[in-house]
This record gives structure tokens, C-alpha cells and sequence, in this order.
């Protein structure tokens, strides 16, 4: 077992002296153009998943090469890196075809309470390293938030594959404030990969970018002179009331301008949630959980250009 925290350390922040971004001087038509003007010069890196309508990774739905390429032509203009998230079902193959379409990519192996899915997954992922399609391998995603594993039987993993691929760089992808948490996660990996919601922590939009910025820190705070990627953040355009975060397509629009203008301007490493809206989550994160992509379910461009 592992050793018992008495107490997690999450961000304290008073959120009324955070700073307020105005609301947007320029009207949304121009905030779209500015969106796609940022696109169209590539942002840094998205998460990809491509799960079509009727499929579920929950249920061992397959994917097929074909469907791959198709839904990675479509980011392809626009993106320098992807995110994956499983080595199975299909997935093991996306990075080949990245790496054919000039992507470059942050392999995830998916991680959970499953050990013999879990063999898989690394299995895979080290074949997949070897095979020069990994520029980066993350060895669980969420895993010691979810409370899957023991953080002992994580190290494991992240060892096995350090050992299997040592020219590849290791890291292991969890909320921005597992880090401090959990210091010994920090002295096995290569590189922090801290995700950092504003929306799940129930910020209005006006105080998100300030907030993001708090995240970062904390993170690089807890992360020993590594480099901190920032993993996943992003806004949905559609569903319920979060606290003080509200869906809508507005301020799904303003929140990506406010985030990647900042990345761009201070070279942060930033993977932008999310590609495609995913219908499947639905299920398991409410209305607003299917809606976080930049391309709709059908694969169109949501934001009018």
C-alpha cells in the first residue's frame, strides 16, 4: 500500500484578486478569424482521439487505420504535435500514421486497474517507441487521480519502459497538483505533463486565463527543474453550468484565443483539448462531456471558417 497522505495540496488561490480579462473588444466574427489565423500557423500540439459516433473506447470499440488517417488529415494543417491516449484497439497505430503525415507525437498508454490491459499497453507502447513513432511516451493518464493503482505499481511501469526505451523521453500525464502530491512520481519521469482546467475548477471565464497561469506554476513549482508541459485544457461549447464556468460557443472561442496567445507569447508547450466533440463521453462527464472539440463529431470545423 501506499504510504498514507494525510492531506492533498491543491492550488489556494483568492480568486478576487486574480486578474479579469475584459470582455473582447473585437466582435466574434473577428474572433474567429483571429482563431483560424492562429490554426493556420499551427499550434503546438491536440489531443486526438478518433472514436467516431457509434464507437466506445469503453467498449473495446476497434478502430481502423483508415478511419485514422482520415480524422488526422483533417488536423493535420493545423497542428505540430497530437496527443494519444491507449497503445490498443487501433489506437497503437496512430503514431506510425502521424509520423507519416509529419506529426510528431505524445504517445499515452492507458493505465488502469485492468493488469493484463495494462501489459498490453506498455508491451505496445515500447514497440511502438522502438519503432521511432514516439517522441514522447506518457505511461498513464489520470491514474493516481482516478485511484486505479498504487503509485508503487505506476513507478513499475514508468521503470519498465525507461529501461525498455532509453532514448525516448518518459513522462506520466495527471492533474497540475499531483506533482506536489506525489514528489516520487516527479524523480522517475523525464518531463511533467500537468493538466490544467479552469472550467473543472469552476472558474468564470474572465478569471480562467489568470487562473491557468496559477496551474502552471504550481506544477512548476512541484517539478524539480523538469520541463512542464501543459497536457490538456480547454473549454466545451455546449452544456451544463459548472459553478462559475459556463459552455457556451463564445467562450469556448475566447478561452482557446486567451490560452494560446499566452503559450505563444511566453513558449509554453501546450496540447489543446480536444480535436473532435466525443459523443461516447456523454455518459460519463454529462452534456458538456461530448462537446470539446474543435471539429464536431462529423469531423466539420465548429468555430464558422
Amino acid at each position: 500500500m501506499s504510504k498514507p497522505r494525510k492531506k492533498l495540496l491543491y492550488l489556494n488561490v483568492d480568486r478576487n484578486e486574480l486578474k479579469k480579462e475584459s470582455k473582447p473588444a473585437k466582435s466574434i466574427l473577428e474572433q474567429e478569424n483571429e482563431m483560424w489565423d492562429i490554426l493556420s500557423h499551427q499550434i503546438h500540439g491536440i489531443s486526438f482521439s478518433p472514436y467516431l459516433e457509434d464507437q466506445n473506447p469503453s467498449l473495446l470499440s476497434q478502430i481502423s487505420d483508415q478511419q485514422i488517417a482520415d480524422r488526422l488529415e483533417i488536423v493535420r494543417p493545423y497542428t505540430k504535435w497530437i496527443r494519444t491516449f491507449s497503445c490498443s484497439n487501433g489506437n497503437e497505430v496512430i503514431p506510425r500514421i502521424a509520423h507519416e503525415k509529419s506529426l510528431k507525437t505524445l504517445v499515452g498508454a492507458w493505465i488502469s486497474d485492468d493488469e493484463a490491459s495494462n501489459e498490453l499497453e506498455i508491451n505496445n507502447a515500447v514497440a511502438i517507441a522502438k519503432a521511432g513513432h514516439a517522441d514522447i511516451l506518457a505511461i498513464g493518464n489520470e491514474v493516481l487521480l482516478r485511484e486505479d493503482i498504487e503509485i508503487e505499481q505506476l513507478i513499475t511501469y514508468i521503470r519498465k519502459v525507461k529501461e525498455a526505451v532509453p532514448n525516448v523521453l518518459v513522462g506520466y500525464v495527471d492533474a497540475y497538483y499531483t506533482f506536489e502530491n506525489y514528489p516520487e512520481i516527479v524523480d522517475e519521469v523525464d518531463v511533467v505533463l500537468a493538466n490544467c482546467y479552469p472550467f473543472w475548477e469552476y472558474c468564470g471565464l474572465d478569471i480562467s486565463l489568470d487562473y491557468m497561469k496559477e496551474m502552471y506554476q504550481f506544477a512548476q513549482k512541484a517539478a524539480k527543474g523538469k520541463k512542464v508541459i501543459i497536457s490538456e485544457t480547454g473549454w466545451p461549447t455546449k452544456g451544463e453550468r459548472y459553478g462559475d464556468a459556463i459552455p457556451s460557443y463564445e467562450n469556448s472561442l475566447q478561452y482557446f484565443l486567451q490560452v494560446q496567445n499566452w503559450v505563444l507569447k511566453d513558449n509554453i508547450d501546450l496540447f489543446y483539448f480536444s480535436s473532435f466533440d466525443e459523443v461516447w463521453k456523454m455518459n460519463h462527464e454529462g452534456e458538456y462531456g461530448a462537446f470539446w472539440g474543435i471539429w464536431d463529431k462529423d469531423g466539420q470545423y465548429k468555430f464558422k471558417k
